[in-house]
């Protein structure tokens, strides 16, 4: 984000350069032109001066000497031109009538005018400044001073002011530039800080706080809400994990009171299959609760999800469990791989729901290319029952005889959606291979795979 906003910045300020600078420069040439240009035309006045003089006195001899010597000191040529174009004196170099700005100054000269001040002289526009000056009056003109002045000089003085004034203007610029990088980091630090605090919680930190805030006052504000908000959510976790333990604690006692006084009742039933067939739906619709309780507070524990653990520890404290299941279970992860609190209950379920339903005699659980994998190698599922497996009390048909709540494979699902992973099923050969894809943090680098049997 730094090198973005210096990206904006930098052109920005460049472009401010740039727009304070052209004008400048252009202002620059223009007093310059206009320098140069009133010191020919004064030249000129005086030659046209003389010009008028010479021409009613008709001594010459004074008017071209100064032409001549007028060039020789500074090398532009002078010429006093009559109407039609007829050269009457001349310096040393005669100026080039031909030229356009030549023939536009003395048209306008002949017309009684004094043509206008030239457009400013660039550093790049070779061209010469012409100057003319018409000696007489109105319709008493009877001739033009003409000067054709080389703008070598005027091109490089200007060149050179451009130069100073660029040199004296960058280094202002590049200490606005110097100085936008630490603004820019002062700027950002907050907003950098808050994005690594998000991630940390993503990643299962779900107490990360932004310390040390720094920045403008409205970033400090921002900061500040983020640690309060953190604070809120924690709470509300905690108090949620609370109420699920108590709902748990308070629901399970008088679920078994009931199971134990319905069970108690065996003994007291009447003669005859009626009263025995309603008892046993009694005893079987207490169980069923009972497993629906469970599964329930399983789907409210989806807070677990941004806790992490390393799956390896995970796996070998389930392990036991599983191996009770009376099916072999194989395992094959990696150390050092983070992955949510909640796997474990949703490992819990898989592997149990493959000892359980499968009718297979082995499960493995293995960690593979990024993905997390349970596979059995029993029956498994058609595609269409694979497309239906996920919603809720959803039961195959091979299956319906079998106790269950038809929860268990869409609260594993929504317990990895929760944690920002998914969840699908695959086939495998044979059996049915279920596959988690966790979104693991970029900082970890999972250590080779340990296997355990």
């Amino acid at each position: 984000m730094l090198r973005r906003l210096l990206l904006v910045l930098v052109p920005l300020i460049l472009l401010l350069g740039a727009a304070l600078g052209v004008p400048l420069g252009n202002a620059v040439a223009e007093r310059e032109t206009q320098t140069t240009y009133l010191d020919r035309l004064a030249d000129v006045s005086r030659f046209a001066t003389l010009a008028e003089t010479a021409l009613t006195s008709g001594r010459t001899e004074a008017l071209q000497d100064e032409l001549s010597r007028y060039d020789q000191l500074y090398g532009i040529p002078v010429a006093l031109v009559q109407p039609g174009g007829k050269v009457l004196f001349a310096s040393r170099q005669r100026p080039d009538l031909t030229d356009p700005a030549v023939a536009a100054g003395l048209t306008a000269a002949f017309s009684g005018y004094r043509p206008s001040p030239p457009e400013a002289v660039m550093p790049w526009v070779p061209a010469p400044l012409v100057v003319v000056e018409p000696v007489g009056r109105d319709s008493e003109v009877v001739a033009a001073v003409v000067a054709v002045s080389p703008t070598d000089r005027l091109r490089a003085d200007i060149l050179s002011q451009w130069g100073w004034r660029a040199l004296l203007g960058i280094l202002p610029l590049l200490a606005v530039i110097a100085a936008a990088w630490p603004i820019s980091r002062w700027i950002l630090r907050p907003i950098r800080r808050l994005d690594e605090a998000t991630a940390a919680i993503a990643g299962g930190l779900v107490d990360t706080h932004v310390d040390d805030v720094s920045g403008p006052p409205e970033l400090r504000r921002l900061s500040t809400s983020f640690n309060t908000m953190v604070d809120v959510v924690n709470t509300a976790m905690r108090r949620q994990r609370d109420f699920v333990a108590d709902a748990s604690h308070q629901l399970r006692n008088p679920l078994a009171s009931l199971r134990l006084a319905v069970d108690n009742l065996e003994h007291h039933l009447p003669p005859g299959e009626s009263a025995r067939e309603a008892h046993h739906v009694a005893v079987e619709e207490a169980q069923e609760m009972g497993n629906v309780l469970d599964a329930l507070l399983a789907a409210t524990r989806l807070d677990a999800a941004a806790e992490t653990v390393d799956l390896a520890l995970l796996v070998s404290v389930h392990l036991p469990k599983w191996q009770a299941l009376g099916v072999a279970v194989e395992t094959d992860v990696p150390e050092g791989q983070r992955v949510p609190v909640s796997y474990g209950s949703v490992l819990d379920e898989l592997v149990a729901n493959a000892a359980r339903l499968s009718g297979g005699t082995t499960v493995r659980v293995f960690f593979v290319d990024g993905e997390l994998h349970v596979a059995d190698n029993g029956v498994g599922l058609t595609e269409s029952d694979r497309a239906l497996a996920l919603g809720r009390f959803w039961r195959s048909p091979q299956h319906q005889n079998v106790s269950g709540t038809g929860l268990g494979l869409s609260i594993c699902a929504d317990l990895v959606a929760a944690a920002g992973g998914t969840l699908r099923l695959d086939p495998a050969t044979p059996g049915l291979d279920v596959v988690i894809t966790p979104r693991v943090p970029p900082s970890v680098t999972p250590k080779p795979a340990t296997k355990q049997n």
